[in-house]
Parts: C-alpha cells; sequence; structure tokens
C-alpha cells in the first residue's frame, strides 16, 4: 500500500489548529488545489457523518468526485475519515500534538491498490508529487491557523 506522511510545525496551540482540521469542509480552504466540500449527511465533525467531495486528479479529471466518511474523531487530538472512488478507500489520518505553546500536525494519506494505469503510475509520481502536495496542504493549514491569531 502506498502512503504520504508529512509533519507540519504550527505556532499556535491546538485550539487554533482543532477547528480547521476537525471541520472537513474547511479543508478545501488550505488546499494546494481547488476542490469542494459539502455535508451530505449526519452532523459536520461528528464520527459517522458523510460528505462529497469534488475536484481535481491527475491527469485531466477536474471533476473528480469522493464519498467522504468521518470515521474517527479524538477532540483535539486526531481526525480520520476515508474518501472513496473507483480506486477503492483513501485513509486520511490527521494527528494534532502540543510542542511548547505550538501544535506538531502529521497527516498521513494511506492509497488503496490502485487499478489500471494508476497502479503504475503512483509508485513513480508519489515520492514526487504527493509527499510535495501535502506538505504544500500542511503549510496552508499552518498559514489559515497563525493567520486567525487573537
Amino acid at each position: 500500500m502506498a502512503q504520504v506522511l508529512v509533519s507540519q510545525l504550527i505556532n499556535v496551540p491546538i485550539d487554533a489548529v482543532w477547528p480547521w482540521v476537525s471541520d472537513i469542509t474547511k479543508h478545501a480552504q488550505w488546499s494546494p488545489k481547488h476542490y469542494s466540500v459539502e455535508l451530505v449527511s449526519g452532523v459536520n465533525g461528528e464520527v459517522g457523518s458523510k460528505y462529497r467531495s469534488t475536484g481535481f486528479v491527475p491527469p485531466a479529471n477536474k471533476n473528480h468526485q469522493n464519498d467522504v466518511e468521518l470515521t474517527e474523531l479524538v477532540p483535539k487530538s486526531k481526525v480520520v475519515f476515508t474518501a472513496h472512488d473507483d480506486n477503492g478507500y483513501f485513509l486520511n489520518t490527521f494527528k494534532l500534538e502540543s510542542v511548547g505553546q505550538g501544535t506538531l500536525v502529521t497527516f498521513q494519506h494511506d492509497f488503496p491498490k490502485m487499478k489500471g494505469a494508476a497502479r503504475i503510475l503512483l509508485p513513480l509520481l508519489l515520492p514526487l508529487t504527493g509527499k510535495k502536495e501535502a506538505t504544500t496542504r500542511l503549510e496552508l493549514l499552518k498559514v489559515r491557523a497563525e493567520g486567525n491569531r487573537t
């Protein structure tokens, strides 16, 4: 199984980062790629809630859809959700840890066994583009969370 694992130190307490990570509908606001997320059932931020994300997936699908489900939520510590499409279930895990007066955010993205061309391309492209995109995503989260200081 392919995986991306990245971390980012954010210079604000967990209380300032948590709303950005725990609310899946806000994830598009700190993504390097344009996409949208909408709640389709349940209550936003509660385990079992379902969402639909729509956005760009290489090489050319601008309206790719994923069915997303929030599967685990440990307040101010961990958010886990799955995103499902024709390739299978992608597992997304965010862990938050207090470090001094800041927050260390670790993002782990586990891919299913891919099908077709993606099965060949993913191992080649993931180290080049996947890790870079995940790192950029956490850098944008840092900008958002630090920009909301009071």
